[in-house]
């Protein structure tokens, strides 16, 4: 019985986190033209609702002024939010691509 119970909150929990995959994506400019990329972790507290830390998206894009924003849920922040959801701490990843 304990088994069960165990496999499924572990399927309820795989669940949950998949449902909440998304990408958004910002052009600024053109669009990114060079395919060089820099990422970053954005870290929430309270299943999202407040921020850690700041990702700052125009230093990441330096001094480029044609360039593309990506923040997603990858499948890594999944698998880092099924362990840190239980203090409910979740990532997510920013990318701008120059």
């Amino acid at each position: 019985m304990f088994k069960k119970a165990v496999a499924i909150m572990m399927l309820t929990g795989i669940i949950f986190y998949n449902v909440g995959c998304y990408t958004h994506s910002h052009v600024v400019g053109s669009g990114a033209k060079s395919g060089v990329s820099v990422e970053e972790k954005q870290w929430y507290v309270l299943w999202g609702l407040v921020p850690l830390n700041s990702v700052d998206t125009n230093a990441m894009a330096g001094d480029a002024t044609d360039y593309t924003i990506q923040t997603q849920h990858s499948f890594i922040d999944i698998i880092i939010g099924m362990f840190t959801g239980i203090v409910t701490v979740s990532p997510k990843t920013v990318k701008v691509t120059k």
